[in-house]
């Protein structure tokens, strides 16, 4: 029998239930004879880090048969001497590989690869997940032995707990020298959603016991087709179908996306105005003669232009909130029992901006142009609260929502649509001149996103390098400069690493309202 201790570390983020996992394993080492110690270090916060669990384990028998004393256990994972990392998410697995505690010559990593986005990926302003196949690969690479599956689901799938299906990989891998029984009958001991939990249990079991190193999904969610249907019973959707087909092959997967998007957004007439602007770029990037090599110009901008069109307004907050999915889903994340109620409190910030730009436009310009006006607009603004599982908010919140119908005739409307339109003419401009500057032109919707205060940072890191392409497009090297302005804009969104780039390569930022 060895007479080393076997090491286990579990990286678990607030609310997966790390602690209980813990305290499983320690009940289930204590009741199979074995001496176990535990430390944990919790992260900074919820998503800058997880809590660290670490346990020694070490059988008593080895002390029987060697006449030794007790062994003493260190408080803290050592880099190369970890038997098994169990992350409870896939970036997690990475910090654990990072830190140096999987490696291929003795680490067995067990790891969730399901998403939970840390701080700096939901707060940047571009788009900047973490790459899920890039992190499956390297944790192939650096394990001994990698088992890998979505373990969020299957707790969803038995709504049970992620600790619970952790705890199933766990023994499923046989990492640990305790029969299954043991493990479940931790369970049944808790006295906690013990079938659901057990349920889950046997499910990450098998999985685990069969070796299961499945990559994450990189693929669209199931039951949604990338292939443009070949038929519809309406005819407006129909004349959709038509434009769509008519675009380049590599296209047609975005745009299907976005006219999805802005049928769920407005209606088929401003789907097919989004296909509309879609062709003038497919047919400006058609004079190319390059124009075969996979379409970057159009494939930016299907996506871009969905996503602008789709801006955020006080109609589309009051619509998303009030959707039946949105009931289902936060009932889901509590795991509310059919039987009981949940209450839902919404915290709506407007700004005088926000509830001008839901008037209609001639009204909106007046009241903004209008210092008295604004005045006694910013009492309704600030801090609100509005339960939406009440009668009086829900109806209000859909009365809102309702005006999506007008939405059109709205200020907001006016104000975006006129700034679309100026960006789809610069990029046809640029398009014939400098193709690859048109094209970084096109990606750098991406700086706009959200709505209120985080709309109007990225509308001005926006405006100040769209004033600059003038400058830019006769430079050999203009493309690559925009991009770097474009990633100084996105690294912080208050725009001072964007106005060091430019004053540091002598290109003084315009003002931007000399932009739409």
């Amino acid at each position: 029998m060895s007479m080393k201790p076997l090491k286990l570390a579990i990286a678990a983020l607030g609310g997966q239930g790390g602690a209980v996992l813990t305290g499983w394993l320690i009940e289930i080492a204590e009741a199979n004879a074995y001496i176990v110690q535990s430390t944990s270090v919790p992260g900074v916060a919820q998503r800058t880090g997880a809590t660290l669990y670490y346990l020694e384990f070490f059988a008593r028998a080895a002390l029987e048969e060697g006449a030794g004393n007790e062994p003493v256990m260190a408080l803290m994972p050592v880099a190369g001497d970890v038997d098994c990392v169990v992350a409870a998410e896939l970036v997690e697995a990475g910090r654990s590989i990072a830190r140096g505690l999987v490696t291929p010559e003795r680490t067995t990593l067990i790891a969730s690869s399901h998403r939970e986005y840390t701080i700096g990926e939901r707060s940047v302003m571009g788009s900047a997940p973490a790459k899920e196949a890039e992190l499956a690969e390297i944790a192939r690479a650096q394990a001994k032995r990698l088992i890998l599956f979505d373990m969020a689901g299957m707790a969803a799938k038995h709504e049970s707990v992620i600790s619970a299906v952790l705890l199933g990989a766990i023994a499923g891998s046989a990492v640990l020298p305790f029969a299954k029984g043991a493990f479940e009958e931790a369970i049944r001991r808790s006295g906690i959603a013990v079938e659901t939990n057990l349920a889950a249990f046997e499910d990450a079991f098998r999985a685990a016991a069969a070796g299961a190193a499945v990559a994450p999904a990189l693929v669209a969610p199931a039951g949604v087709s990338q292939e443009v249907p070949t038929q519809s019973g309406r005819p407006d959707l129909r004349a959709l179908l038509q434009a769509m087909r008519e675009l380049p092959r590599a296209v047609q997967p975005l745009a299907l996306a976005g006219v999805r998007r802005l049928l769920d957004y407005q209606d088929p007439a401003y789907a097919a105005l989004y296909l509309d602007r879609l062709g003038r770029i497919v047919r400006a990037e058609t004079a190319r003669i390059q124009a075969d090599a996979g379409w970057p110009l159009s494939t930016a901008m299907a996506r871009g232009l969905a996503l602008w069109m789709s801006f955020e307004d006080t109609i589309r907050v009051a619509d998303l909130k009030t959707r039946g999915a949105r009931v289902t889903e936060v009932r889901s994340e509590v795991r509310a029992l059919p039987n009981q109620i949940v209450s839902v409190t919404e915290f709506l910030k407007p700004r005088a901006a926000e509830i001008i730009g839901t008037l209609p436009a001639a009204m909106g310009e007046r009241m903004q142009n209008s210092a008295r006006m604004s005045d006694w607009l910013k009492r309704f603004t600030g801090g609100k609260y509005v339960r939406s599982t009440t009668i009086t908010g829900f109806v209000t919140l859909r009365m809102l929502a309702g005006l999506k119908r007008w939405r059109r005739g709205t200020l907001r409307y006016k104000v975006e649509n006129g700034r679309i339109e100026k960006w789809l003419g610069d990029i046809e401009e640029l398009a014939p001149r400098n193709f690859e500057l048109a094209v970084k032109v096109a990606l750098a919707q991406r700086l706009l996103k959200g709505y209120g205060d985080t709309h109007e940072r990225g509308w001005r890191s926006f405006s100040i390098l769209m004033s600059q392409l003038e400058r830019l497009e006769s430079r050999a090297d203009g493309a690559e400069l925009f991009g770097c302005f474009e990633q100084a804009a996105l690294t912080d969104e208050e725009g001072a690493a964007l106005a060091r780039e430019l004053l540091r390569l002598d290109l003084p930022p315009a003002h931007p309202s000399a932009v739409i």
